[in-house]
């Protein structure tokens, strides 16, 4: 497996995470068929691909977890969440929650900016104050360290 560990790669990772999220929300499918679906397509050479694996897979097996997460820290029932915003913010809390190598400014940094190119107008101050309250759940640590 190729595998690019650019930032830039890893910013086309999250979209088409983003992306197989939002499928597998509209259409149901499952993450198997998404993997390889998504192995096929010419982005997929771009992306940081065991990051993408990794993230969908993790995702996908945790995210019953996710979403009990995402409802402590959003202002609505998860049902009435847009399917891009909620896959932002799975991507967003999963990353706060088991990727503690990424500081907490770059994974909210990565969400807006997901929200901005694929969610709805000003639906990236949604994500933006989701993420923040979920960062001060699970990076107490970092944030208090000034990181």
């Amino acid at each position: 497996m190729t595998t690019k560990t650019s930032t830039g790669a890893r910013t086309r990772s999250r979209e088409l995470v983003l992306q197989a999220l939002y499928q597998k929300q509209i259409a149901g499918h499952e993450c198997s068929e998404l993997l390889s679906q998504f192995r096929e397509q010419t982005a997929y050479a771009r992306v940081d691909q065991d990051f993408f694996e990794e993230m969908l897979t993790s995702i996908c097996k945790s995210e019953t977890d996710l979403n009990a997460s995402i409802a402590e820290v959003a202002d609505r029932p998860l049902e009435q969440l847009d399917p891009v915003e909620r896959a932002v913010l799975l991507i967003g809390v999963f990353e706060l929650r088991e990727r503690t190598d990424i500081p907490f400014r770059v994974v909210i940094n990565e969400g807006v900016n997901l929200a901005k190119r694929f969610g709805a107008i000003d639906g990236h101050k949604y994500i933006n104050a989701c993420l923040d309250n979920a960062a001060q759940s699970f990076r107490q640590i970092e944030i208090g360290a000034g990181m």
